[in-house]
């Protein structure tokens, strides 16, 4: 389905701020919806030759209504179940729609409705914005029966018509608020309408719930919130401002009760506010539970990598006790194998949840082995480009030990002597379409004739095999580099898929 930008843009004039203004509208009219007991529609004109959805064929004229927006009351039933947005009609079909638009003023008439009763009472409202009408909402109720409404319900209804009247002034919805968080409260969580004196003119029975929840048992109606034990300070700076805040009322670590103001303006001045209440103690407790969850998980990745680092010293000071070479070699490598893992615990420890910048990896990795490999008698420089993306931590730690072997390899065998030229290993990574491919290239010899992955026996290149081609799912490839006939070099290139 097309969205209101889209629908707006294509079949309509209006302009960016405009259409901005709109969906804002759309972002918070369930509260409106809820206030009214009634569908909304958003209509706005449409320049065109309008197709009649009943017959398929062109209406006559050159400008017809467009549905951009559609909601249905949590408060009541609908009288829409299929889905009007993007319908183009005849201005026949919605002759008040049009006269709210011409005359800019409000006007009631009569609709038909594709479900419920056949004939439902219309309100439309023009939607002014810049002194323009841009659009026409419209409240579409079915006829009540005759049982008198109740108190909680004329109330609501009072503060719809106020709203009304605040958006044909051009005043509602109010530029830059996005309040559109999952945990904003709604009307049928509990509503208080405060007066111009900042008194409580009415509760809600949920509100009245929500206030006994944080402490407050004493009747409202009729009293200040300073009265009633809770900050006003919320409500000053709205009336101050002319804008809607929002507060958390936390009564000990059990009960939070979210309250969110809205100032009711008429002719620039504020008139009093609707207050929506929500008892949000079990989401913040859950937010709680996941804060102290991710803490745990992070100390956790902090002492592996304290843990590995342990290993790693122990080794080294075993390695001083050998004495051949090629046991000392074999304890180095593995101390160069923990400390590429004990690099992802680290940047884990410090990230939210179990994916990591695979960067904040490679550049220290890189570090590791020029500070730990490369002798002042055959400098390399390493360079660093591309970005791999963020990572789950399973493939980051399984390419972080295959990008330490690989480094391991290049000092090993790509510059067996001083080369007469700089000598150059450059680390490249790309993650594009979930596939992470990094390619280590460099500028020495390039690799023996006939040398391929799979015939070679090297225990770290075995190790580079194993955990690229089995573990991580992706494929591995040498080739010898585009450099000269003595200094070839040589290419690397892995491609795993970024999800496991």
């Amino acid at each position: 389905m097309a969205s209101l930008t889209d629908l707006a843009r294509e079949h309509t004039d209006l302009t960016d701020p405009e259409i901005d203004h709109l969906q804002r509208l759309v972002v918070t009219w369930g509260l409106l919806a809820d206030l009214s007991f009634s569908d909304l529609m958003l209509f706005a004109e449409h320049h065109g030759r309008p197709v009649n959805p009943a017959t398929g064929d062109s209406a006559r004229g050159g400008a017809g209504i467009i549905v951009l927006g559609q909601v249905r009351p949590s408060t009541s039933q609908t009288l829409y179940r299929r889905d009007w947005v993007g319908r183009l009609l005849d201005p026949a079909e919605r002759p008040t729609v049009m006269r709210a638009l011409t005359s800019a003023t409000q006007v009631q008439g009569e609709a038909t409705s594709d479900s419920g009763p056949s004939i439902v009472r219309e309100t439309c409202i023009p939607v002014t914005h810049g002194g323009r009408v841009i659009a026409v909402l419209a409240k579409e109720t079915a006829e009540r029966d005759m049982r008198e409404p109740g108190e909680l319900e004329r109330t609501y209804v009072d503060v719809f018509d106020r709203f009304a009247t605040m958006i044909a002034a051009g005043v509602f919805p109010f530029t830059g608020d996005d309040d559109t968080t999952d945990d904003a409260p709604r009307v049928g969580d509990g509503a208080i309408v405060l007066g111009s004196d900042m008194t409580v003119v009415y509760a809600s029975p949920n509100a009245v719930s929500a206030l006994n929840r944080i402490g407050v048992h004493a009747n409202s109606e009729g009293r200040g919130f300073s009265e009633l034990g809770l900050p006003e300070a919320a409500v000053h700076a709205m009336f101050a401002t002319r804008r809607p805040t929002t507060e958390e009322l936390e009564v000990g670590p059990a009960v939070t009760v979210l309250m969110r103001f809205t100032p009711l303006i008429a002719d620039g001045v504020v008139t009093g506010a609707l207050i929506l209440l929500r008892d949000i103690s079990e989401l913040r407790r859950r937010d709680r539970l996941l804060l102290s969850k991710d803490a745990t998980i992070r100390e956790i990745h902090h002492r592996v990598k304290n843990n590995l680092q342990t290993i790693s010293a122990l080794l080294r000071l075993q390695g001083r006790r050998l004495a051949t070479d090629e046991a000392k070699g074999a304890i180095e490598e593995s101390v160069r194998r923990i400390r590429s893992i004990a690099l992802v615990h680290e940047t884990l420890s410090h990230a939210a949840g179990d994916d990591v910048p695979f960067l904040e990896i490679v550049r220290p990795l890189v570090r590791m082995v020029e500070e730990g490999l490369v002798s002042s008698e055959r400098p390399i420089r390493f360079v660093v480009t591309g970005d791999g993306g963020i990572l789950p931590s399973p493939i980051a730690t399984s390419m972080a030990v295959v990008l330490a072997e690989l480094l391991q390899n290049v000092v090993d065998h790509a510059f067996p002597s001083a080369p007469p030229h700089e000598a150059l290993v450059r680390v490249s990574m790309a993650n594009v379409d979930d596939r992470l491919t990094v390619i280590v290239s460099d500028s020495g010899v390039g690799p023996p004739p006939g040398f391929t992955v799979q015939s070679s026996t090297g225990l770290g290149l075995s190790i580079v095999r194993t955990l690229v081609t089995t573990e991580l799912r992706g494929s591995i490839a040498f080739a010898a580099g585009p450099g000269a006939a003595s200094f070839p070099g040589t290419e690397v290139r892995i491609s795993v898929p970024v999800q496991l």
